[in-house]
């Protein structure tokens, strides 16, 4: 079985559909991306600028030095900013003004259905770019990012399907199962299984663990595996009245007011502490969690984490590359942004970096199918998430359903963690805090 090269430097892609905040990048401040035009430099070369935020890997994968080497009249030049919370809204003033945008740039799908249905003729069709098929792409991502009239004006890099990631020391001392199929079999095809089991894993758990990370990520795992979230297909916010919303949120808040949370908000200071300490036993896992967990837990936790399948297959995460209008070097550009969306780079970013491919034509490659990962106790990734990719739905996204999310999850269940408050008051602050945000 092929090893996947994720480091400590492989941390997750993105997480801001759930949380609203990106994740390290360390490439450039947050007042860095895409402020140089392009054009040519004082070799003659043509220059393309790529303005990305968080850590998309493309840089640290070696791809851009590859495309170089095969293109030798063109360099590449690439700026980051560390968070979408910063970049989105940098983006959008840019542009507003038509100016200062790089040559691509970054979309995250938390923010691709505002950018369709706002910003669509800012952005060049991608559809017909050479090398571009959209039967590569699962057709819920091509969708994601194409206009009702067929402009597509993104194209997918990676996803975020889902498992659970479970410590298998903790599982042991509470006489639950460790083999991953055996685990994955406890909770198939129901999140409430999932929190049933945690029950049991409470009652002999070892002191000072519990069964999960936070109320917030499991509700993110769960609404995740469902087709319609915050909107309908006509566009109207339905989070109120969707039963899928009200299942994910029992789940959720079932697992806070029985203490069953270790009580953290994601990708904070004390998240990272209590997976270094190794505080709580399971974690909910898109694809692209392992390299932050690895990065988190370090040398004392490798390999007593392991991968099992999730309840339901879903989707957290995941980005987009767009290709502006007013590129100085459009048609390169486009070329660019092909060639590191086709199945064949996706397949070596997963295997140097850990993001998850959006081409499921890439899950036939050794980088993919044979994938396993040493520190999660040599689990078979590539089979796991190929698997939970394929059955991910297709999901109904709008335009504010990080605006949404975040409300839900920091206003609502966090303050239940936190503060005691029942369900119902903490519904009721949500969904008071979700409607101030969308009436600004």
């Amino acid at each position: 079985m092929r090893k996947t090269r994720t480091t400590r430097r492989a941390v997750a892609l993105v997480a801001t559909a759930a949380i609203g905040t990106s994740l390290l990048a360390g490439c450039a401040s947050d007042d860095d991306s895409g402020d140089k035009a392009g054009g040519t430099d004082s070799k003659g070369k043509t220059v393309i600028t790529v303005g990305l935020f968080g850590t998309f890997g493309f840089q640290e994968a070696g791809l851009y030095e590859e495309y170089e080497k095969l293109n030798p009249k063109v360099k590449i030049e690439q700026s980051v900013v560390e968070r979408n919370e910063n970049y989105y809204p940098q983006l959008l003033t840019r542009l507003a003004s038509n100016s200062g945008l790089a040559d691509i740039q970054g979309i995250e799908v938390a923010n691709i259905a505002e950018v369709v249905q706002t910003q669509a003729d800012k952005f060049a069709d991608l559809s017909k770019a050479g090398g571009v098929s959209e039967d590569d792409y699962f057709d819920w991502k091509w969708n994601q990012a194409t206009t009702a009239d067929g402009k597509t004006i993104g194209l997918g890099t990676d996803i975020g399907p889902m498992a659970i990631c479970y410590r298998k020391d903790h599982f042991k001392a509470a006489g639950l199962p460790i083999d991953r199929d055996e685990v994955g079999k406890l909770w198939e095809g129901d999140w409430q299984k999932y929190l049933d089991t945690g029950k049991k894993f409470m009652d002999s758990a070892p002191k000072g663990v519990k069964w999960v990370d936070s109320a917030s990520g499991l509700y993110n795992a769960a609404i995740s595996s469902s087709a319609t979230r915050y909107y309908d297909e006509q566009g109207e916010v339905v989070y109120k009245t969707n039963p899928d919303v009200k299942e994910a949120w029992d789940v959720a808040a079932e697992a806070a007011s029985e203490d069953m949370t270790d009580k953290h908000e994601l990708f904070t200071d004390s998240w990272n502490k209590a997976m270094n300490n190794g505080t709580f036993a399971t974690l909910s896992c898109p694809a692209w969690m392992l390299g932050y967990i690895q990065d988190k837990g370090g040398e004392k936790a490798e390999g007593k984490w392991d991968v099992a399948p999730a309840p339901k297959a879903g989707n957290w995460g995941g980005s987009f590359l767009g290709v502006p209008e007013s590129s100085k070097n459009k048609e390169e550009a486009i070329k660019l942004a092909a060639w590191l969306t086709a199945p064949t780079q996706q397949a070596k970013l997963f295997a140097e970096r850990g993001s998850f491919p959006s081409a499921p034509k890439s899950y036939e490659t050794p980088e993919v199918a044979e994938a396993t990962h040493e520190y999660f106790s040599d689990a078979p990734i590539g089979e796991i998430f190929s698997k939970a990719a394929e059955g991910i739905p297709t999901q109904v996204i709008g335009p504010k359903d990080q605006v949404i999310q975040e409300n839900i999850t920091r206003s609502g269940l966090l303050q239940m963690e936190r503060s005691g408050l029942s369900s119902d008051k903490a519904w009721e602050e949500a969904t008071k805090a979700v409607d101030n945000a969308l009436d600004e």
